[in-house]
């Protein structure tokens, strides 16, 4: 072999990871801390592919071939020229194949120490879904329960400020977990890179110690929460979050002021109630939004819709809701926030 090959669980070993895969694969996911330097772009590789299937594999790898050189030049020339000769950078491409062979072949031949990652990023997505399915069972959860309006993640973020363990699941997910719960001109990442920041943050938590996590439905938006992690919530004590009705609509009416700015956002989000209420509901409801009361379609909605929702749920799935301490908060501004955390045990 011209070259040496790293299992996944060597990967911190090396100075650097290399993802030679397309642009689209690596937004959907890839190892932690990786830099996208494709051999093939996604219209180069469609490229090929087709040739492989319409004309023949042989035309398709004499095409490729030519790509593939003129690509790993090119980051050649203009993200690796001042690497240090004793540089030690890990390649991948899907299945550990042809493109990161190409590109740890020339790497190695210049002189530096380059690796192949054995079983390319198939093998890593392996342990990403191996490890999901094993260490959420050992996390020392605190389920952080209330209604929505609650000021759940914002209490979150002020238990991270006091020192104390935190999963934001929605952080995570880019999405706030309702149905008018997606983020403005912020997408969610895909299932795959949820997964693996998801894996990140578990394996940077200290075991021995509590976590404070918010209680969730299994879809985040459009991404889903792995068995594993989704049964040790449901089986944590929880912390019950109790906030006056006026606060929560206020508190709303001020996280949510991207949807004030833009009505008719709101309105579309709405449309997906569609079949679970009646249209004159609807309909009073667009309006609502339309001229303004805020606060009145923020109260209703929390009144008929989420609020029962929430509890329906919450009653089924988490048995120690009935048993969990109350935290009272009259506000939920950033001080008030600071000082109950602050309170609450490590």
């Amino acid at each position: 072999m011209l070259f040496k090959v790293a299992n996944v669980a060597q990967r911190t070993q090396f100075d650097e990871i290399i993802d030679v895969r397309t642009p689209s694969e690596f937004a959907e996911d890839h190892l932690p801390g990786a830099i996208n330097c494709p051999v093939l772009d996604d219209e180069e590789r469609a490229r090929v592919g087709t040739l492989y299937k319409q004309v023949s594999p042989f035309e398709a790898r004499k095409v490729g071939a030519a790509l593939v050189a003129r690509n790993i030049a090119r980051h050649i020339e203009e993200r690796f020229h001042d690497r240090p000769k004793d540089w030690r950078p890990l390649i991948y491409c899907w299945r550990g194949g042809q493109r990161s062979g190409a590109a740890t072949i020339i790497l190695t031949q210049i002189g530096w120490k380059a690796s192949q990652l054995e079983g390319g990023y198939k093998a890593y997505r392996h342990e990403v879904i191996e490890k999901l399915a094993k260490l959420p069972t050992a996390l020392d959860l605190r389920m952080v329960c209330g209604p929505t309006g609650s000021g759940k993640s914002r209490l979150l973020a002020a238990l991270l400020r006091t020192g104390h363990q935190v999963l934001d699941l929605e952080a995570l997910a880019r999405h706030r977990g309702s149905v008018l719960g997606k983020l403005p001109d912020e997408p969610q990442p895909a299932q795959k890179g949820f997964d693996s920041q998801l894996l990140t943050a578990i394996e940077a938590l200290d075991p021995a110690r509590p976590v404070f996590v918010e209680s969730e439905s299994k879809r985040i938006g459009f991404v889903s929460l792995p068995d594993a992690l989704f049964a040790r919530m449901h089986a944590s004590p929880c912390l019950m979050v109790d906030v006056p009705m006026a606060e929560r609509v206020r508190f709303l009416c001020e996280d949510y002021d991207f949807y004030l700015q833009d009505p008719e956002s709101l309105v579309r989000q709405l449309g997906f109630l569609k079949g679970v209420y009646a249209n004159r509901d609807l309909e009073a409801w667009y309006a609502m939004a339309r001229e303004g009361h805020f606060a009145q379609l923020v109260e209703e909605l929390l009144v008929r819709h989420y609020d029962p929702l929430y509890f329906r749920s919450m009653n089924q799935h988490y048995p120690q809701l009935a048993d969990a301490p109350r935290l009272k908060l009259a506000s939920l501004t950033p001080e008030a926030l600071d000082a109950a955390a602050a309170d609450l045990p490590l």
